[in-house]
């Protein structure tokens, strides 16, 4: 096992054949890491190394990612059509 970097919470592993990896979470409580996500491929591990976002998406408890592309309000990318009644 290779550690390639560490973002608090997550820290990103590579297996020996370095043909996949897997990202690792720090837990507060029990003060150790465990394996959060195993990734298909080693670009799946280099995307969520690159874009801390999409790690957080990963991410099995539910942490709001993405969420400064869009702010608080969703529009339609389709313009609006009124039928006049």
């Amino acid at each position: 096992m290779k550690i390639l970097m560490e973002r608090f919470p997550y820290r990103f592993c590579e297996t020996d054949s370095k043909d996949r990896g897997w990202i690792e979470k720090y837990n507060e409580l029990t003060k150790r890491w465990f394996k959060m996500y195993e990734c298909d491929s080693s670009l799946q591990l280099l995307t969520a190394m690159e874009d801390f976002e999409y790690c957080k998406w990963l991410d099995p408890d539910d942490v709001p990612c993405y969420r400064s592309n869009r702010g608080d309000v969703v529009h339609s990318p389709y313009p609006s059509t009124r039928v006049n009644t």
